[in-house]
């Protein structure tokens, strides 16, 4: 039995700093552009090599043929670049004398009028620097590798753009030039160090250092949105050079780039995406250089404390963390066609290669015949007439622009069952989401799903002169086969008042539903779109529910919630069901009692105003009658516990067949002073000798 019990939307709590992190505005390019061209007009980068790997030169417009969802195009646009093989010797460095430019204003990567031979036979690198990945010391070692490549490395074809990210969106220091003199005055004037503070360290409690110092409040707080916001402006980059026909290479600099499980995954592959879309290739460059560790890091690093020091698992955790940071940046590399440089001191060979690796190709552009601005993915293919075995790369297809104000309401409905549809996920609205288990009956399993969207994000618009915000809400969830097991789709209008509508950009909306399934492993992806403005976000995981009719040896337990906050349910700002059905369905979850309903801190961070709300249930099906249960909630700071409650005594269960224990706990976290804690929920069974505990990090703020 499959059914959806219960939707809510809440304004929640602020958890700490989680309001302050958002997406990066896409880029949007000046009027100056007039964007009909790329309504229009079609540009498409074609490299054509034989069996031996080697560039066809010589051919025309005639030799291609092109269609657009099988209908063919007429080339109006047709040139070849043609970039050298071989080494050109380098122009002689700068003089000591040539003119440094203090004023750095910035600037854009200009887009490339239609027909427009600027970047005809260049190569064209963009040098990224993402401060926020790098501390001080590599910041200054990939400035002088940049300054090292333009000064002796440079070649007479090639055009070089200086991008940076410090935190606050992506900055254009050059535009694409040869002019060494103005590139090296700007990487000069660079201030190093700015930007960084948010290179992470292993989280677990094996690899932590323990200063003893206060935890304070900066953007190092949330890892998961820290590399959400490196990846998205990694997007914007790859976006802004997508203005130009021509194949780029951009050259990213930082200090290793570290996913945070499954959480950053969403975004990863939208930065992918949109690097292959704007025929941009990613050259990580790790600026750290071969890095020889000690086992419990350098002087620079605080002792971790415990046992893990003398285990050996401290310096695993260290090690680990090193090798995850190096796979994202070969996993951008691998998936955009460039290639990632670690262990290697000389970071100038990166540039380098990337320069090498862009080889002679073909731009082509035809007007589409296609007029319709409907928004739709239009696929390309390109043949040779005479096709000797030659292999040809090129983009494979587009998306037509159509503007948002523009929809009707089939043209909504459509966009989200399309984009509800492609592989490749959309970021434009931030999205957190929880997904926990109740145990039901042996067979089924109660799954409520809390998902949190940042008020900050969300457009309000005036209808009669009350402020209200609508969203939209679709989302499935399929089997481990791939077979949809049920879905979800709400359409909320929500009115506001004034003070809800001012409390909206400084708290989250949390969006409550859940579902009965059965035991298995499921993926779930999930689509909100704002109603005003069309931006949408997708969150797409794979969970888990277990069986826990199968648990012997311990105590069945099931997911555990934390939170800070119950909520009146006459307060939500919507309800998907009214009246009698409304108390019916709510009756089945058991997050709902008295008319409250328990919203789960989805980021785990909590104020030390805060009381901690920690909710689980215990099982004792198969018992033939119900043992007596012990538990309590401990709170750790390192190795060292700080907080332990006092035992809670069940000595009876519920009157059902699994004879379900509820457990509540509720900490007053005053006293506790801010960092970073690990909370476990012990439970014994000492009657049958069994027993369980749950373990999970927290933060703490003041």
């Amino acid at each position: 039995m499959i059914q959806k019990v219960f939707a809510a939307l809440l304004l929640a709590a602020m958890p700490a700093m989680a309001q302050k992190v958002g997406q990066n505005a896409p880029y949007k390019p000046s009027q100056n552009a007039a964007l009909k061209v790329s309504t229009n007009l079609v540009v498409e980068t074609v490299t054509v090599r034989d069996k031996d790997g080697k560039s066809i030169q010589g051919l025309t417009a005639k030799d291609f043929t092109v269609t657009e969802d099988g209908v063919p195009q007429t080339i109006q646009f047709f040139k070849y670049q043609e970039l050298p093989q071989t080494p050109v010797p380098a122009q002689q460095a700068a003089s000591a004398n040539a003119q440094v430019y203090y004023q750095l204003n910035q600037t854009q990567i200009s887009p490339e009028e239609p027909g427009s031979t600027k970047y005809k036979d260049t190569r064209l690198l963009a040098l990224y620097f993402d401060m926020t990945a790098m501390p001080p010391e590599d910041q200054i070692r990939a400035l002088e590798a940049a300054q090292r490549f333009i000064r002796t490395q440079m070649r007479a074809d090639d055009l070089v753009a200086i991008m940076r990210y410090s935190g606050a969106g992506v900055e254009v220091l050059s535009d694409f030039s040869n002019d060494r003199d103005r590139l090296l005055s700007i990487l000069e004037t660079m201030i190093v160090g700015e930007g960084q503070g948010l290179v992470e360290e292993p989280t677990s409690g094996a690899g932590t250092s323990d200063t003893g110092a206060a935890f304070g409040q900066d953007d190092t707080e949330f890892n998961i949105f820290n590399t959400d916001r490196q990846l998205s402006a990694l997007e914007t980059a790859a976006e802004m050079l997508g203005q130009l026909s021509e194949k780029k290479a951009l050259i990213y600099f930082a200090s290793g780039l570290r996913l945070n499980g499954l959480d950053n995954q969403a975004q990863l592959q939208a930065t992918v995406d949109e690097a292959i879309r704007s025929g941009v290739t990613v050259w990580p460059i790790d600026a750290r250089g071969l890095v020889a560790t000690a086992p419990l890091g350098n002087a620079e690093k605080g002792s971790q404390g415990g046992i893990s020091m003398y285990s050996g698992a401290a310096a695993s955790a260290l090690t680990s963390s090193f090798q995850l940071s190096q796979d994202t940046l070969y996993a951008l590399a691998k998936d955009t066609g460039g290639k990632a440089m670690f262990d290697y001191n000389d970071l100038t060979q990166g540039i380098v290669h990337a320069a090498q690796a862009i080889s002679s190709y073909y731009i082509l552009g035809y007007y589409t015949t296609n007029t319709a601005e409907n928004g739709k993915f239009r696929r390309i293919s390109i043949t040779l007439n005479n096709n000797h075995g030659a292999t040809v790369d090129y983009r494979h297809g587009y998306y037509a622009s159509k503007k948002f104000k523009q929809f009707n309401a089939t043209d909504k409905e459509r966009q989200l069952e399309e984009a509800l549809m492609l592989p490749d996920p959309i970021t434009e609205l931030t999205i957190a989401m929880e997904i926990d288990y109740f145990q039901l009956n042996r067979a089924e399993y109660f799954v409520p799903i809390a998902v949190k969207i940042p008020g900050s994000e969300v457009a309000l618009a005036k209808h009669h002169g009350a402020q209200h915000t609508q969203l939209d809400f679709i989302g499935e969830i399929k089997d481990n086969y791939g077979t949809t097991v049920t879905n979800l789709r709400d359409k909320v209008n929500i009115k506001l008042s004034d003070q809800t509508a001012s409390e909206l950009a400084k708290r989250p909306i949390e969006y409550d539903t859940g579902y009965t399934l059965l035991p298995g492993k499921y993926t779930i992806k999930f689509l909100a779109r704002d109603d005003e403005t069309g931006r949408i976000g997708t969150y797409q995981t794979t969970f888990v529910i277990p069986d826990l009719n199968l648990v012997k040896n311990q105590i069945p337990l099931s997911a555990v919630l934390l939170s800070n906050q119950r909520v009146d349910l006459d307060q939500a700002l919507y309800n998907a069901v009214k009246g009698k059905n409304q108390e019916k369905e709510q009756a089945v979850n058991p997050l709902v009692t008295n008319g409250q309903i328990l919203i789960p801190n989805v980021t785990r961070v909590f104020k030390r105003k805060h009381e901690l709300y920690v909710y689980l249930q215990a099982y004792q099906q198969g018992e033939q009658a119900f043992h007596p249960l012990i538990a309590f909630l401990s709170v750790y700071h390192g190795q060292a516990r700080v907080l332990q409650t006092a035992p809670i005594e069940m000595p009876q269960g519920q009157e059902n067949r699994l004879r379900t224990a509820p457990l509540n706990f509720k900490v007053s976290l005053s006293k506790l002073p801010p960092g970073e804690y690990v909370c476990q929920v012990t439970v014994l069974d000492p009657t049958g000798n069994r027993g369980a505990f749950w373990r999970a990090p927290i933060v703490l703020m003041r």
